[in-house]
């Protein structure tokens, strides 16, 4: 169903996708963490990065920071036994009490799917976990990834279908948001052998070295700042789902509900053993779409 529903998407997809601002790899992003494991095309608009031992990955940057806005890049995660490897690509504030929006691809051993994570902080407090089960092979091939944050909430895409909301409800019943501190968009790839695969139990064939994955096509649709601040009510921000109106769109909906219940692996908000008396986050009572 979800593929039958997202094939009548697949021109809003390509629409969606031509609207974002076209950047570069090599020309709009720093390499803050073991360059030399990384490999850029000739264009800059394609990159490698690999995992070569426990300590050295590698991880990307873009120059600018950013409140509001949506990044989005095509993203062949490791094949193969991937097992104790995490590739990303995410959005992040530096300092104390950061806020992040992530999306996190935990590898597994041959012929077991990959863990998609997904995750946000705001004012340094995270715990908010979801997880799928991909509905494809994300190592045969390049698949969209997009994180959209505006004021009004933030949804995790994959392929362009919506596969979680998280909105703003910070002024209504006080939900932590991330409103204020300038993020970076990141992508990286590191060793977490003591957890990111069936709990840590699936140690890393270090054999199999090095562990690559691929990148094509970075758009950012951002609200940049600069030496005078950021902006916050630029066109970027304005744009938020379904034409700014703050919502997703009746078939958005129905794609990512028939996605969540068919795919959810893990959702903090059902988790009892985290709830002392079963009082969940407040968050999780409140609407999400």
């Amino acid at each position: 169903m979800v593929r039958m529903r997202a094939a009548l998407l697949l021109v809003a997809v390509a629409a969606a996708v031509a609207g974002l601002a076209a950047a570069n790899f090599r020309d709009d992003c720093d390499l803050p963490w073991e360059p030399q494991n990384a490999k850029f095309t000739s264009d800059g608009n394609g990159l490698s990065m690999s995992l070569v031992s426990n300590s050295s990955g590698c991880m990307l940057r873009t120059k600018k920071q950013y409140i509001y806005g949506t990044v989005s890049t095509l993203i062949q995660l490791v094949p193969g036994n991937s097992a104790g490897t995490v590739t990303t690509y995410y959005a992040s504030s530096v300092g104390d009490n950061h806020d992040e929006i992530d999306f996190e691809f935990l590898g597994n051993v041959s012929g077991q799917p990959y863990t998609f994570h997904t995750n946000i902080y705001a004012n340094g407090v995270g715990n908010k976990e979801i997880q799928f089960k991909p509905w494809f092979d994300p190592t045969t091939g390049y698949h969209n990834y997009t994180i959209s944050w505006s004021p009004c909430m933030i949804v995790w895409y994959v392929d362009s279908i919506p596969i979680r909301v998280f909105r703003n409800y910070q002024k209504s019943y006080g939900v932590a948001y991330p409103t204020s501190r300038p993020m970076y968009a990141y992508s990286s790839i590191w060793a977490a052998e003591d957890w990111a695969t069936q709990g840590g139990r699936v140690k890393t064939d270090w054999s199999k070295a090095p562990f690559v994955a691929n990148y094509q096509n970075i758009h950012l649709d951002i609200c940049e700042c600069g030496y005078g601040g950021c902006s916050t009510n630029c066109p970027a921000a304005a744009a938020a789902p379904n034409n700014g109106a703050c919502q997703l769109s009746p078939d958005q909906r129905g794609l990512m509900q028939s996605l969540q219940r068919n795919y959810t692996i893990y959702d903090y908000c059902n988790d009892s053993k985290r709830w002392t008396n079963g009082i969940k986050p407040t968050e999780c009572g409140l609407p999400q779409y």
